[in-house]
């Protein structure tokens, strides 16, 4: 009985990374450095999920995102990384350019995303926020995402780790 206990008290651990995704974003807070300037990235997302097991000896189906039935703004979360990542360009909602920033995706010239901040440490934590709720309801909290890894490339990540 003791060694069965002590098996459920054991947590799995899975990974999934989106990449291939072409960003471009600024960081007009980075004064005297060239981040204040629109600059991009190929950039990935590595999400690690953490929970017990389900039936099939899965802590979270990694075509999950394909399938699930829990939407972002109508978007599947597969389908919501592309449209938050794929081609677009980043602003934080306080940037001072916001409004040249909507006339030039208005002209057709950028596919504009506006958050509450950017960088990878926010663009990390801002996935966490929009993904974790997603997959706990759907497990029924069997499974939560611990941690979001945000690369700009292969030498810069930043990593956001849930409380």
């Amino acid at each position: 009985m003791g060694a069965k206990n002590n098996l459920n008290m054991i947590k799995f651990q899975s990974t999934k990374v989106y990449d291939g995704f072409s960003t471009c974003f600024r960081q007009w807070r980075a004064t005297g450095t060239h981040c204040k300037f629109l600059h991009g990235y190929g950039t990935s997302v590595k999400l690690t999920f953490e929970g017990d097991l389900d039936e099939r000896n899965w802590v979270y189906d990694f075509g999950g995102f394909k399938r699930s039935e829990k939407t972002i703004n109508g978007l599947s979360p597969d389908q919501w990384l592309k449209w938050l990542l794929d081609h677009t360009t980043i602003i934080a909602e306080d940037d001072p350019a916001y409004n040249d920033f909507i006339k030039l995706e208005e002209l057709g010239v950028v596919q504009l995303r506006v958050i509450p901040a950017v960088g990878a440490e926010r663009f990390a934590e801002y996935i966490h926020t929009q993904l974790n709720p997603l997959v706990e309801e759907e497990t029924s909290r069997r499974v939560s995402i611990i941690s979001v890894e945000f690369r700009e490339h292969e030498k810069n990540s930043a990593i956001y780790y849930k409380h």
